[in-house]
This record gives C-alpha cells, sequence and structure tokens, in this order.
C-alpha cells in the first residue's frame, strides 16, 4: 500500500473546502485556496465550453482536453500525445494555478477525461490533485448550485511545470513489459475493441500482444462513481496485480489510461507507468505487431 494524498474528493467535502464564498470575487480576487477545473469532453466532440456556459461548479474555470492537455504531432506519436512542459505550463498558470495550490478536477463522464487533467498535474509535480468522485452529476444530486455563463477570468497563475514525476511508457518499454513474466500491462478499452471486434477511430484492431483487457468501465459503480478501494483492489488483484507488480497502462489515446492509473491508487496500489501514445500511437506503427481476440 501506499501513503498516497487519497485522488477522490466527494461533492460534500469539496463543498466544505470551498466554503460559502465562491472561489473568485467580483474583482476577480481568489478567496479559496482550492483550485477546480471543469474537464468536460468526449471523443468526436463538440468541445465542453457549452456544457460548462450551461452550468458549472461555481469559480471553476473550463479547460479543454483538446488543446490544453495534449501535443499535437504525427499519428505516430498518437491522438492524444503529452503537451509540453512549457505549454502545459502557460495553460496551467492561465487556469490560475500556482506552486502549492490543492485542485479539484471534474467533469461529465464518471472521471474519464478529468483523470487525464489528474494525471498530467501529478505529472507536473503538483501533489495535492483530487478527482470529483462521480463528477459534476454527483455535485447536482447533492444539491449544489451551479453557476451559469462564462465564469470569471482568474488571475493568471505562476506554477512551474517540471514534467517526471509519474513514470512512463513509450512504445518499446510497453512491448517490453507485455511480454514480461513479472509485469502486467493493462488495456482500459473496452473489451470489443481489445478483442478487435470493433475498432471505430484507430487502424488496425486489435490490441498490443500480451496486454490484459481491463476495461475501465468495471472500475465504477453503477452510479458512476468509483468502486470502493476494497472492491478495486479485488479486481486488480484478480488481474494479476499485486503491490509490487511492475504495471503499465494504456487505452486508445492516453485519456482513459489515466482513469485506470486513477483507479489503481485508490486502491492503493503504486501509481502504474502511462503508454501515453496508447494504441492510437501503436497501430499507426506498421512495424508493431497487433494481435485480436481474447
Amino acid at each position: 500500500m501506499t501513503s498516497e494524498i487519497s485522488p477522490l474528493i466527494t461533492a460534500a467535502a469539496l463543498d466544505v473546502a470551498l466554503g460559502a464564498e465562491s472561489l473568485w470575487s467580483g474583482a476577480g480576487r481568489r478567496r479559496s485556496a482550492w483550485r477546480v477545473l471543469d474537464v468536460r469532453w468526449k471523443l468526436g466532440g463538440p468541445p465542453g465550453r457549452e456544457e460548462y456556459e450551461r452550468g458549472h461548479i461555481p469559480g471553476a474555470v473550463y479547460v479543454d482536453l483538446d488543446t490544453e492537455l495534449a501535443g499535437h504531432g504525427e499519428p505516430a506519436d498518437g491522438r492524444h500525445p503529452l503537451p509540453t512542459a512549457e505549454a502545459f505550463q502557460e495553460a496551467a498558470r492561465r487556469w490560475g494555478l500556482g506552486d502549492g495550490d490543492a485542485v479539484v478536477v471534474y467533469d461529465d463522464a464518471s472521471g474519464t477525461s478529468a483523470a487525464r487533467a489528474w494525471w498530467l498535474l501529478r505529472h507536473a509535480g503538483v501533489r495535492d490533485v483530487r478527482v470529483l468522485d462521480g463528477g459534476i452529476a454527483a455535485w447536482r444530486d447533492a444539491g449544489m448550485p451551479l453557476e451559469k455563463g462564462p465564469g470569471a477570468t482568474p488571475i493568471p497563475g505562476s506554477i512551474t511545470v517540471r514534467f517526471g514525476a509519474l513514470p512512463t511508457l513509450d512504445g518499446d518499454a510497453a512491448a517490453a513489459l507485455a511480454a514480461d513474466a513479472r509485469g502486467v500491462l493493462l488495456d482500459a478499452r473496452a473489451g470489443e475493441r481489445f478483442r478487435g471486434e470493433v475498432e471505430p477511430v484507430d487502424p488496425r484492431p486489435g490490441h498490443i500482444p500480451g496486454a490484459v483487457s481491463a476495461p475501465t468501465t468495471d472500475n465504477l459503480g453503477t452510479d458512476g462513481r468509483m468502486l470502493p478501494a476494497d472492491a478495486l483492489a479485488q479486481r486488480f488483484e484478480g488481474l494479476g496485480i499485486g503491490a509490487d507488480t511492475p504495471v503499465g497502462v494504456y487505452c486508445g489515446s492516453g485519456v482513459t489510461a489515466a482513469h485506470e492509473a486513477l483507479a489503481m491508487v485508490t486502491a492503493g496500489l503504486p501509481m502504474p507507468a502511462l503508454y501515453a501514445g496508447s494504441y492510437s500511437a501503436w497501430s499507426n506503427d506498421p512495424e508493431r505487431p497487433v494481435v485480436t481476440g481474447a
């Protein structure tokens, strides 16, 4: 087990943390040590800005996953390669983040997109980052207020980004881990994509040889919230993972793989290594083999 700060926060706990006042005063002065980021996003769009303006947690700042939480390169780099440290620092300062801030991220997809911001901020050296368990639906269900409109413009922050706090994999390292009997490479995509029965976006159906299917949706309850830590620990144990197991995670483009990492940390397991290029990078390289079936 690890001594990680809990990566999840409930709506009730967030409400207490924020207090009665909004995060931002009319004059733009900060009133809370907590920063809240709205990371609503769906594969294929449209961007979540419209949803944000229809109603968001008071004081939350909208974050665009495609342009602020990902870089852009060749197909072999994957659909959502990591941004450069310089670009991410510029974005984080636009959100008003400073060194030492505590950050809460949320979405409307059970954390599967917000986890990308959680992972990147942790990778950048931010220690206290939480994902709102159940997302904005949990906030609404708790009877908490929503704010409409474009939101206030934050005072620019002064955060310093230094990537490298979390382990990562490239394609060669992912292949080596999958072939290592001591390690486990988890594929966080839906089972039908792992098996190659469907492939809506990537050029070749299937999965990385030796990978283990572990759909990240199986880490969630019917209410869209993360399963309890003990249930998650049992799930990962069933996938061959213990506290000392070398683990890597990937998905289609490195987004929901971060959610698998979130589930592992919630279970009390060490942070796995993330293959940021994921299957979108792997399948765009004709030299990389793919397999289908279970």
